[in-house]
């Protein structure tokens, strides 16, 4: 069985994260979008050798629920996915190309087109969800709670004080504590720290960010070789309960999300105290100064 992930054109929609990265590219759960996709119709196939001659070409951009995932393994002819409007984002095929006579079946409700931001954090909480087992390679220190399934990586340090709630996937190298409180379900990549009285919760961290005091980040992806200053503080939850917006090419768009924080772009810093509206973006090498309210987006001049 043979699977290629086709990189989608048009990733605009997806910045600040896109700006240095592919779809498929997207660190996501400890893995990266394109593999998890990948793994996820490679687990689905009952039988790998009866399926071992076919091609199961994949759009970068699309997220198979199960279901799809394990139609897409175990076809017994060719098959296409479409959309709802017809537009293709998954074959089967002997030839790898895109078949012109095959079956043709709508994506169901639990798959996702990935056109924005938010949508990594759905599928971060849903492969992090799905921990069932505890993978543990650093070191966990005396005095630490652990309400949930964690995965730790080589090198990385929990320190005491820390209260784990939920599932969480910890990288390489990370310094996790003293005194911090991580929700499930987050993600941090390789060679992060999260210090002294920072509240992490259903996030996802890429790689090299530090987040060493005094801090809150809900609902929020933040990209890698990012610094918050102390204080730093994100907002998830409107007033009035209502569904979040965020600005997309100038237009509001309705995230679907009651409770969404920030996306942050590679190589930001924020000076200490710095309050971030909901649904705000900020593009990578940004900064803030001390005490700063990020009211808009925050884009390259």
């Amino acid at each position: 069985m043979n699977i290629r992930i086709m990189e989608a054109g048009n990733t605009r929609t997806m910045e600040p994260i896109t700006c240095r990265r592919s779809i498929q590219e997207i660190p996501v759960a400890g893995t990266s979008v394109g593999a998890a996709v990948k793994s996820r119709i490679e687990k689905a196939a009952i039988n790998n050798d009866m399926n071992s001659k076919r091609h199961i070409v994949v759009a970068s951009d699309f997220w198979p629920s199960l279901e799809i995932a394990s139609m897409l393994a175990n076809a017994s002819g060719e098959l296409v996915i479409c959309s709802p409007e017809g537009r293709t984002y998954a074959w089967v095929t002997e030839l790898e190309f895109e078949p012109s006579k095959a079956q043709k079946l709508t994506m169901d409700e639990k798959s996702l087109i990935i056109k924005y931001p938010w949508q990594i954090l759905a599928i971060n909480e849903e492969l992090v969800g799905m921990l069932d087992k505890d993978i543990i390679e650093g070191t966990v220190r005396e005095r630490v709670s652990i309400d949930g399934h964690i995965v730790l990586g080589k090198g990385s340090v929990i320190l005491p004080g820390v209260f784990i709630e939920g599932n969480v996937i910890i990288g390489e190298d990370c310094k996790i504590g003293p005194n911090c409180y991580i929700r499930g379900n987050s993600t941090f990549g390789k060679k992060c720290h999260i210090g002294q009285a920072v509240e992490i919760k259903n996030s996802l961290f890429m790689d090299k960010v530090s987040a060493g005091h005094l801090s809150y980040f809900g609902d929020s992806i933040v990209c890698s070789n990012t610094n918050f200053g102390a204080g730093t503080i994100t907002s998830n939850l409107r007033h009035d309960g209502k569904n979040h917006k965020s600005t997309v090419d100038g237009e509001l768009v309705d995230t679907g999300r009651r409770k969404f924080g920030c996306i942050v772009g590679d190589n930001v810093h924020t000076g200490i105290n710095t309050s971030i509206y909901p649904g705000r973006k900020i593009w990578p090498d940004a900064s803030t100064r001390p005490g700063e309210i990020v009211q808009k987006d925050i884009k390259p001049s």
